[in-house]
């Protein structure tokens, strides 16, 4: 499967935005997908992930209750809307995919097969 990754911008503290992940190549319903991100001098991590129809979802602590994240599988497309965005959350941000993720190991970037190219979110004070 090919991922694009776009919506990516400069944004004011408090702001938001809407990441999007186009799929294409495979049947996008049969995989987990995930928001990574990973900011200069850090390690990546794990956002949030989405189980195959998009009811059962995860999110890393530094984000729950600011990020949600969706997916179509109508139109191929994850998504990631973005709220009260922080300087913290400057990062690249990647989505990721891959049809044998098992659910408990969602956060582990490992996992994933497929990765999308990255959109820069920038977030100034």
């Amino acid at each position: 499967v090919q991922l694009q990754a776009s919506g990516g911008g400069l944004v004011q503290a408090g702001g938001s935005l809407r990441l999007s992940c186009a799929a294409s190549g495979r049947t996008f319903s049969n995989y987990v997908m995930a928001w990574f991100r990973q900011s200069p001098g850090k390690e990546r991590e794990f956002v949030s992930g989405s189980g195959r129809r998009g009811s059962n979802t995860w999110y890393a602590d530094s984000v729950k209750g600011r990020f949600v994240i969706s997916r179509d599988n109508t139109k191929n497309t994850l998504y990631l809307q973005m709220n009260s965005l922080k300087p913290g959350d400057t990062a690249v941000y990647y989505c990721a995919a891959d049809a044998g993720v098992i659910l408990s190991e969602i956060r582990n970037g490992d996992q994933y097969d497929y990765w999308g190219q990255g959109t820069q979110v920038t977030v100034s004070s």
